[in-house]
């Protein structure tokens, strides 16, 4: 069966994120996650605190300039915002695209290796999926979590099982006219070299694409959000920004289709001012690869903002956020000049994170 009803869209929405100097902000943390977050500035986990902030982050003028879309947790897509207007319509009447998480969180995988998992939420997708859609979602997105260990992680059935289920997700969302933001997760957790990360990161995409292709997943009107490749977290070696950006990029080219019109990278744990040096050198690298090397960042947009909100001051948050947003644009494009915009310098860096 072909994508024949929502073709066009699904490739108009696709590189209507992708453009240019532009990325994602991930606002689509779970309750339990936001609680975290919310009570890291001493703010407490309920629907008005939740709905305040997220207010703050949709009702924030001037973040089109740089940010194209906002992934949303369902509670936000279905909420109003503190003033009335649904949040998704103040997205849209900023030029904002709204997307939404769609996976349930993962599960142990059995038969794995220590630690593995495979993601949850087929079912009942398409009915979800569809009711998104009117809702005003034009793009989904599904993390499936993988790890590297002397274990042998990740293992042969990891990277299957989680490789289908991104494809399956990708297909099913695409039949609803959801672009499917593609996101095969290898965690920073461990002490290997980035050359061990580069090569299962390899072996990981050539399987997600492979199931892609199987399942007829419309290329141009999907993308895809990798880690970036990166040494383990508790690796003793120093890394350069250019050294991640030169094995990045080579990495993505052995393996990801030039059909793609955008990666979208995760922060994964790096701190603010580092996901921005990383993805400037990612994209000073990869002047000439066939895709928009963009970002689709959570923690690393947000610490900061949150920090400054402190549960009250709307104007220092909403400003904090645009300093990042704003630097993150700029190192899409690989012109962002380091420390040139205000930053929190703490590491974000969580074992084993999940949301």
């Amino acid at each position: 069966m072909t994508l024949v009803q929502h073709h066009d869209d699904l490739i108009a929405t696709a590189a209507a994120i992708a453009l240019p100097g532009k990325g994602l902000l991930a606002a689509d943390e779970s309750t339990p996650t936001i609680g975290k977050r919310l009570a890291g500035v001493g703010v407490e986990n309920n629907e008005a605190m939740r709905r305040a902030y997220r207010s703050l982050l949709v009702t924030t003028d001037g973040l089109a300039d740089f940010i194209s879309g906002v992934i949303l947790y369902e509670e936000t897509l279905f909420q109003d915002a503190d003033d009335g207007l649904p949040m998704v319509e103040h997205l849209q009447k900023r030029g904002l695209i709204p997307g939404i998480k769609v996976d349930m969180g993962v599960q142990p995988l059995a038969g794995g290796c220590a630690g593995e998992t495979w993601c949850t939420g087929l079912a009942g997708l398409q009915d979800r999926a569809a009711r998104y859609y009117a809702r005003g979602a034009r793009f989904a997105k599904w993390r499936a979590v993988l790890r590297i260990s002397e274990a042998g992680a990740p293992s042969e059935l990891a990277i299957r099982e989680n490789a289908w289920g991104l494809a399956r997700y990708a297909r099913t969302v695409q039949e609803e006219g959801l672009v499917p933001i593609v996101e095969p997760e290898i965690l920073m957790d461990g002490d290997h070299a980035i050359e061990t990360t580069a090569a299962r990161q390899e072996a990981v995409l050539k399987a997600v694409y492979a199931a892609l292709a199987e399942n007829g997943v419309l290329l141009e009107g999907s993308l895809l959000k990798p880690s970036m490749t990166t040494a383990g977290a508790s690796h003793h070696a120093l890394q350069s920004p250019r050294q991640v950006g030169r094995i990045t990029v080579q990495t993505l080219k052995r393996a990801v289709p030039a059909a793609v019109p955008g990666i979208l990278f995760l922060s994964g744990g790096l701190g603010e001012e580092e996901a921005s040096v990383y993805l400037d050198a990612i994209n000073r690298e990869g002047r000439r690869s066939p895709w928009h090397l963009g970002f689709s960042y959570g923690r690393a947009l947000q610490q900061s903002c949150l920090k400054h909100w402190h549960g009250s001051d709307v104007a220092a948050g909403q400003a904090a956020l645009l300093a990042r947003a704003r630097a993150n644009s700029e190192a899409s494009l690989g012109a962002y000049q380091p420390g040139s915009q205000p930053s929190d310098g703490d590491s974000l860096f969580v074992a084993g994170y999940s949301y």
